[in-house]
């Protein structure tokens, strides 16, 4: 079965830990929805407690470096929440003047791994 996929602006609002994020998303037709939480897809960064917690900080800082207070674009996949309320996401930030895919740029750096789940 083909997965569904959806397109949305958005502006990052807070970044809790290195795969997850709180955004404002544009619906369309001025119709904005607020405070939706945000799972990055493919991607398990570091708890931010435990023996993880110094690699979750530094996951969680990188995340929101990149993305917290800017505008995006998430990707989701099926607009369907995920067991913990969020939405699977797949996350794109402009740099240089091209569009980045976040999920990517946490495990290309270190600071997450790929995941299926």
């Amino acid at each position: 079965m083909e997965e569904t996929l959806y397109y949305y602006r958005a502006i990052v609002v807070s970044v809790y830990d290195g795969d997850t994020c709180t955004a404002d998303i544009d619906l369309g037709l001025h119709v904005w929805t607020h405070e939706e939480k945000l799972r990055l897809a493919r991607i398990n960064a570091p708890e931010l407690i435990g023996v993880e917690k110094p690699a979750g900080l530094a996951s969680r800082d990188f995340l929101r470096s990149l993305i917290d207070g800017k505008e995006i674009y998430v990707q989701t996949i099926k607009d369907k929440q995920e067991k913990y309320g969020r939405y699977l996401a797949e996350i794109f930030v402009q740099q240089n003047g091209a569009w980045v895919n976040v999920n990517d740029l946490i495990v290309q750096n270190g600071h997450a791994e790929y995941k299926e789940y």
